[in-house]
């Protein structure tokens, strides 16, 4: 296959973070991507800027990752660069592990192994937290010996969520969630008791929960060169979460956000330990004290970090000019407004709790100031519009059934 363009995006996976980094590079240079997952999802079908063009339902284990890779490594000419994008928890931990082998068929950005053990593992995560200043929930942890025993050292309510997020990921039991939030003693050991009858039997971390609706949220998303220099900053400010099962915590509406202190705490932290690459960090302003609590690092780029590229901060581009065309750049940190949403302006206008975060949201979509990743008019199809009608129809079943069911129910 001849392609007219300087190098071919390799994206790890097939959802809406795939088809937002293709369509970053899309957008950035015209560029078509294709994509390497272990199945084949919605986000990334019937697309005319990538295609899925190897499915591999084993490619979590680590020799069949290097070989599904090495070997399609061999359908280009060695005279095209390949980039390599990692999508996912899973893919950045399996690049991670064989970078050393896979170093001379692709380019790529990311960490060494001992880094992304200290940031990935949550209770390593906090320990990084306590030495570099960042606040963080009171927490415990918990594990499959003693979660029966166990005494909260905080009040009720708390969040329950696994230390090891691939291994829960692919672990089942009925009215599972991504994220737990227990009232009372009750529902906690109803939630650690099905847990643990299930395959998970990792840590998990048990927070104290820290008030205020989904608007008291705020997300970093950075980009580190390999000179381990952070070049791009772009603070987002929630709107709305996911609240279905498998997709809470997960953003659904963000505008642009600024905090001077806490960029450059985070700045200063990420060249300090010399990342690499993409990462994202979640975060809550907690009312009590007027100051941000740190959740976890996401070391990669998100479904959600395309808010950047909707603000004119291409992340295609700045990984692009970073490892393929070794251009320097300084550090930019993101302004903008302009909202970025994955779900229906009714479900904003129906369940944005907070009035000033929804006049400001409701009043950009008024103004045109809006972005939503897989409307894309370069890319337009009528399967991939029904497909569109029917993801944006789902979030409306999904909002009026589970809308803050964070328990161990339906």
């Amino acid at each position: 296959m001849e392609l007219l363009q300087d190098f071919l995006p390799v994206l790890l996976g097939s959802d809406m973070n795939v088809y937002g980094m293709a369509r970053s590079f899309h957008q950035a240079y015209g560029y078509l991507s294709v994509a390497i997952g272990k199945n084949r999802l919605g986000a990334t079908s019937n697309s005319k800027i990538v295609t899925v063009e190897v499915v591999e339902p084993n490619i979590e284990d680590d020799a069949v990752f290097v070989k599904t890779l090495m070997d399609f490594r061999k359908r280009y000419p060695e005279s095209l660069p390949l980039l390599l994008v990692p999508c996912g928890d899973n893919y950045i931990k399996l690049l991670v592990r064989n970078q050393d082998a896979l170093r001379e068929a692709y380019l790529f950005a990311c960490m060494d192994e001992a880094l992304l053990m200290r940031l990935s593992i949550k209770e390593n995560f906090y320990a990084v937290c306590r030495e570099n200043g960042f606040l963080f929930p009171k927490t415990t942890t918990c594990t499959p010996e003693n979660y029966r025993e166990i005494t909260l050292p905080f009040d009720f309510p708390v969040i329950i969520k696994p230390s090891n997020s691939v291994a829960y990921w692919n672990c089942k039991f009925p009215h599972k969630k991504k994220v737990f939030k227990a009232e009372n003693k009750e529902e906690f050991d109803a939630i650690l008791q099905a847990i643990y009858a299930s395959s998970y039997q990792d840590h998990l971390i048990i927070q104290e929960f820290i008030p205020g609706d989904d608007t008291g949220m705020r997300v970093m998303n950075c980009y580190c060169g390999t000179d381990k220099k952070v070049r791009l900053m772009a603070l987002g400010q929630v709107v709305l979460e996911e609240h279905s099962p498998e997709g809470i915590g997960s953003y659904a509406a963000i505008l642009s956000a600024e905090d001077a202190a806490i960029t450059e705490q985070i700045r200063a932290f990420l060249e300090k330990v010399g990342y690499v690459g993409f990462i994202n960090i979640d975060m809550k302003f907690d009312p009590r004290d007027g100051k941000y609590k740190l959740f976890e690092m996401n070391l990669r780029q998100g479904r959600s970090s395309f808010f950047v590229t909707a603000l004119g901060y291409n992340l295609g581009k700045y990984l692009a000019e970073d490892v393929i065309y070794h251009k320097p750049h300084s550090l930019t940190i993101a302004k903008g407004d302009t909202l970025w949403t994955v779900i229906p302006d009714c479900i904003i206008k129906k369940f944005v709790q907070n009035e000033a975060i929804k006049r400001k949201a409701l009043q950009l979509i008024k103004e045109k100031k809006v972005c939503r990743s897989l409307l894309y008019e370069k890319d337009r199809s009528a399967k991939r519009l029904w497909y569109y009608l029917k993801n944006q129809l789902n979030y409306i079943k999904k909002y009026n059934k589970y809308f803050n069911n964070k328990g161990l129910h339906e």
